[in-house]
């Protein structure tokens, strides 16, 4: 399971949107609450069976991934 944490911002606009154009499914998740209690620094994170990917390693993570 793939889980994009966004705030809306835009970079994480950005990040779904090459999401999208990778032909990556994944699940979105605005919960401040959620994000607050996992002591996230920023967003978007992105997370994956490889790992928690803050927007510079998400980029990349989705670079190697796209379809």
């Amino acid at each position: 399971m793939i889980k994009l944490y966004s705030t809306n911002c835009p970079k994480c606009r950005a990040l779904e949107m090459k999401l999208e154009r990778a032909g990556i499914q994944y699940e979105v998740c605005n919960d401040l609450v959620e994000m607050t209690r996992r002591d996230f620094a920023s967003a978007p994170m992105l997370e994956t069976d490889d790992g928690l990917f803050d927007f510079s390693e998400a980029i990349k993570w989705v670079n190697a991934h796209e379809h």
